[in-house]
């Protein structure tokens, strides 16, 4: 399943290669990748949280036992992100954009491995769908991201998805990660797999809480944005973040 996934995307990919550009992404070589990256991104992000939501809503008594709690739609969606991750990966890699992607890569390790230990054991599913439904928020994030790239001429569309976006931010990526870091601090035994995967969403809390700063020093306090050597942190980098 996880291998299907994999497939799967790589023929969304290629798909994205015949889809036109816009020509502030043609006329930048840098940006076409990230710019065919990011539609497969949205693609998955569409998928996976509509998939996250539509599991929780079907099966709410999953909710009452994270740990061992089990439905077969979890169980897939598992596998179909875990196959994304998987891609992005090697995509990353193929495409020689370790370097400015490592934040990425750092991310998808961490994604990939407590995935893994999840299907292989079948515990700790709900936490995964839990997670997950941070795609919910990916999409207007992606979103708001194509818009910087193609240098969208209505600034209302972006402005609307600017407070959309932050408004999906906390209720799709904050508020679960919170729940599920309480969640495992106060009932998971910390050996063998709850270990590492609190190890895990532990590391995640800084990467979002990080992540987060940059979102708000960009679209809300822009003044902030210069760092102390004048670098403008909004720039290529951001896009990437």
């Amino acid at each position: 399943l996880v291998g299907g996934s994999v497939a799967i995307f790589g023929a969304l990919r290629r798909l994205a290669l015949a889809l036109p550009q816009p020509a502030a992404v043609r006329s930048r070589p840098g940006r076409v990748w990230r710019w065919r990256n990011l539609l497969v991104s949205f693609a998955h992000s569409v998928l996976a949280g509509l998939w996250a939501l539509f599991s929780l809503w079907h099966s709410p008594e999953l909710l009452s036992d994270i740990q061992d709690g089990y439905s077969v739609s979890g169980h897939l969606l598992v596998c179909f992100s875990s196959g994304y991750f998987i891609h992005d990966t090697l995509d990353i890699i193929f495409n020689h954009q370790s370097r400015s992607s490592w934040e990425y890569l750092v991310h998808h390790a961490m994604a990939i491995s407590a995935f893994v230990s999840l299907i292989v054991t079948g515990r700790f599913l709900v936490a995964a769908v839990l997670l997950l439904l941070v795609e919910v928020s990916n999409i207007f994030l992606t979103v708001r991201m194509l818009l910087k790239m193609s240098n969208v001429p209505s600034p209302a569309l972006y402005e609307a998805n600017k407070f959309i976006n932050l408004v999906m931010y906390f209720a799709f990526r904050l508020a679960p990660q919170a729940y599920l870091t309480w969640y495992f601090l106060r009932y998971v035994e910390v050996q063998g797999q709850g270990a590492f995967l609190t190890a895990n969403l532990l590391l995640l809390d800084a990467m979002i809480l990080m992540y987060f700063s940059r979102l708000l020093r960009s679209d809300f306090f822009p003044s902030l944005r210069k760092g102390s050597a004048g670098r403008d942190v909004d720039g290529e980098k951001f896009l990437i973040d």
